[in-house]
C-alpha cells in the first residue's frame, strides 16, 4: 500500500529525512515511532502531499505519489496532531463542509455524516457545536472527516494526543474496527504501550533514518534476544552455571548467592528447552523467568546509544 525509497528532506542545514525507506502492506496498522525531531511528521506530510521531498520515491497503492499529487488525495485521509478552528460549526455541519469539498452534497452527505458519526461513537453529538466537544470527541470528529471520501490509507499524527484514558480506549477500538474494514493505517504516537496493543507492524525512525521495521514480536525478539533469564535455585549453583555455559545461545552468566542471571539469545521455545535441561539435570529451581520487555524498552534501546552500550557490556 505504501512504499518509500531513499526519501530525503532538509530544512536549511537540518536534515529531517536521510534516505528513509518504508514498506507498509495493505490492511496493516503501522506504528510509526521515533523521538521528537526524528522525521515522523515530515514523512507523514510528504506522503499526504503537503510537503515535497528533496529526493526519493513515494508510491501509494502502486501510484507515484509525488508526480500524482491530486490523485493522491483521493486515496489518503490525513489527520494532523491539531484539530483546527471550526468552533462555530455543529458536528454535522463540519462533516457536510468537508463533504462539499469532495463533491458530496444533499442527502448523500447527510446520510454519510450520520454513518461516520456512528462509526466514531458521536451519533449523540450530531447537532452539538464543535467548541462544546471534549478533546477526545474533537479528535474522533476529525477522524470521521478523514473518512468522508472513503480513503484506502489513513495517516494519523498523534491521534490520542491529550486524551484521557477513556477517550484513548475508544480511539483504539475505532482503529481496530477500521482495520477490519480493510483500511491501512499509519499511526504516530508517543503512547507506546497502546501502539504495541493495536499495531500489526511498527517502524522506529531516528535522525531521519528507519532503524528497524517489522512486527512487534519480530522487533522485540531481535532487540531483546539477549534479554536476561533470571533463575533462583535452592542449591547446585555451580552445576547450574556449568550447564548454562554449555548452551550456545547463553551469553555472559552472573550470579549472587542462589540467584543466576544469564544473557540468552533464544526464543520462547528455546527458553522452555533450557528450563527442561536444568530440570532433567536435577537442578532444584525455585523460580525461572525471563525479564519482561515492552515497546518502551525496545524504543529506548534502539534510540539510546548509552543504553545499547550497557546492553553490549552485559552480553560480552
Amino acid at each position: 500500500m505504501l512504499l518509500i525509497k531513499d526519501l530525503e528532506k532538509s530544512y536549511g542545514k537540518f536534515q529531517a529525512l536521510n534516505k528513509l525507506d518504508l514498506d507498509i502492506k495493505q490492511g496493516e496498522i503501522f506504528g510509526f515511532i521515533g523521538p521528537n525531531g526524528a522525521g515522523k511528521s515530515t514523512t507523514m506530510k510528504i506522503v499526504s502531499g503537503l510537503l515535497t521531498p528533496d529526493s526519493g520515491e513515494v508510491y501509494v497503492d502502486g501510484m507515484d505519489a509525488i508526480k500524482n499529487n491530486k490523485k493522491l488525495k483521493e486515496k489518503i485521509g490525513y489527520m494532523p496532531d491539531f484539530f483546527g478552528v471550526y468552533d462555530n460549526l455543529k458536528a454535522y455541519e463540519y462533516l457536510e463542509f468537508f463533504g462539499s469539498i469532495h463533491g458530496i452534497n444533499g442527502k448523500e452527505i447527510k446520510d454519510l455524516s450520520m454513518d461516520l458519526l456512528e462509526l466514531v461513537n458521536l451519533e449523540n453529538k450530531y447537532d452539538a457545536y464543535v467548541d462544546g466537544l471534549s478533546r477526545g470527541m474533537k479528535q474522533r470528529l476529525c477522524l470521521a472527516r478523514c473518512l468522508i471520501h472513503n480513503p484506502q490509507l489513513l495517516i494519523l499524527d498523534e491521534p490520542a494526543s491529550g486524551m484521557d484514558p477513556r477517550a484513548r480506549f475508544e480511539m483504539k477500538n475505532i482503529l481496530k474496527n477500521l482495520k477490519d474494514m480493510g483500511k491501512t493505517i499509519i499511526v504516530s504516537s508517543h503512547i507506546l504501550s497502546e501502539l504495541g496493543e493495536i499495531c500489526t507492524n511498527i517502524g522506529i525512525v531516528e535522525s531521519g533514518k528507519m532503524v528497524c521495521q517489522g512486527t512487534v514480536e519480530e522487533i522485540m525478539t531481535a532487540v531483546s534476544g539477549n534479554h536476561p533469564i533470571v533463575i533462583t535455585v535452592l542449591d547446585k549453583v555451580e552445576e547450574a552455571i556449568k550447564i548454562l555455559k554449555e548452551i550456545p545461545k547463553v551469553g555472559k552468566v552472573k550470579f549472587e548467592n542462589n540467584k543466576i542471571t544469564a544473557a540468552f539469545n533464544g526464543n520462547e521455545e528455546e527458553c522452555v528447552i533450557l528450563l527442561k535441561m536444568l530440570i532433567n539435570n536435577e537442578i532444584p529451581i525455585i523460580s525461572f523467568n525471563r525479564e519482561s520487555t515492552s515497546l518502551e524498552d525496545i524504543f529506548i534501546k534502539i534510540t539510546d546509544k548509552e543504553a545499547l552500550k550497557e546492553e553490549n557490556s552485559f552480553e560480552n
